[in-house]
């Protein structure tokens, strides 16, 4: 592993600093290296409430949730700005952040550029699934709302390498959404795209519906961003009514509950597995450098996994072979 820090944008999210600062030292507790940015007297102070120490690198500015992604190029001294700066320059080996989305992705375009070969970069989301790695790759997840044919072919590409160099999966398997699986199936993307796919070399396996997304038919599934969110967003919704629906049904009466008891423990653990909170953030493939994107929403749980899947993707030597 190597010895330079994951660098932690402390002051983004809903939940920053209290949050950030305790999941960052959480991170460095398990042995990554983390350098907080943000407001150095209010981190440090945080710090001191946690009782605990980690560098801080100033940055006197943050983009808000109510900013506009392209603010990143007025506030040059964002708490995003300044942990991107540090990739950049080779004092951190990532960048994480859970606050704006699109300013992270702005920053880290503006700031690292594209890989070349790569015209839109990506994210990649993971979800449970029936596969050997126990999870899907889902990319796009929401960078870019349109695309066109050849995009899909390098998000393949860039999804194949995560899969294969941080998930370990040999020689994963790709699939393309679609509504069906015959190749007449879907829209003109769809349509476009699916020959391309055919003759790139990769594991193409062919098109699969949102229904089989997590039955483990794909390693790697393909779609443009508009999609892959509304698809992540879907996931992770219905993983929370379900446990409700569970929850409440558990509840009911003196059987019911009697019965909670001895399924008690599998519920936790099929739990921990559907949460979002356990996966941390998503990684934005295609720029020249490590960038993980969280919700805004995440817990001190949330940004330790973000720190910790930086980390891995950094010595991966991921970006080395798609060429950053």
């Amino acid at each position: 592993m190597s010895a330079l820090p994951v660098a932690l944008d402390a002051m983004g999210g809903d939940h920053a600093p209290e949050e950030t600062v305790a999941g960052a030292l959480l991170a460095a507790r398990e042995g990554v290296p983390v350098v907080l940015v943000g407001d150095p007297d209010r981190l440090r102070a945080e710090l001191r409430r946690e009782g605990g120490e980690l560098p801080v690198v100033p940055a006197r500015e943050v983009i808000g949730m109510h900013d506009a992604a392209t603010d990143v190029r007025r506030k040059r001294d964002a708490s995003i700005n300044v942990a991107v700066r540090l990739v950049k320059e080779g004092r951190a080996r990532a960048a994480v952040s859970v606050g704006h989305s699109g300013a992270t992705m702005a920053a880290a375009l503006f700031l690292l550029g594209r890989i070349r070969g790569i015209e839109r970069p990506a994210i990649l989301a993971e979800l449970p699934a029936d596969t050997p790695a126990g999870k899907v790759h889902l990319i796009d997840a929401g960078a870019n709302a349109d695309v066109r044919p050849p995009h899909l072919v390098a998000f393949a590409r860039m999804g194949a390498a995560y899969a294969e160099r941080v998930s370990r999966v040999r020689s994963p398997r790709v699939g393309l959404l679609s509504i069906g699986e015959e190749p007449t199936k879907g829209n003109q993307l769809v349509l476009a795209a699916r020959p391309l796919l055919e003759k790139s070399g990769l594991r193409f396996v062919g098109n699969v519906e949102g229904r089989d997304l997590m039955e483990g038919k794909a390693d790697v599934v393909v779609t443009d961003g508009f999609t892959g969110n509304v698809v992540l967003k879907l996931a992770e919704g219905e993983a929370r009514t379900i446990f409700r629906w569970i929850k409440a049904a558990l509840a009911r009466d003196l059987r019911a509950k009697l019965g909670a008891l001895l399924v008690k423990d599998a519920l936790k653990a099929l739990a921990a597995r559907m949460d979002p909170a356990e996966y941390g953030a998503m990684p934005l493939l295609g720029v020249r450098g490590a960038v993980f994107i969280g919700h805004g929403a995440s817990d001190r749980r949330a940004v330790k996994n973000a720190i910790l899947r930086a980390s891995r993707l950094a010595d991966s030597g991921l970006l080395e072979a798609l060429g950053a």
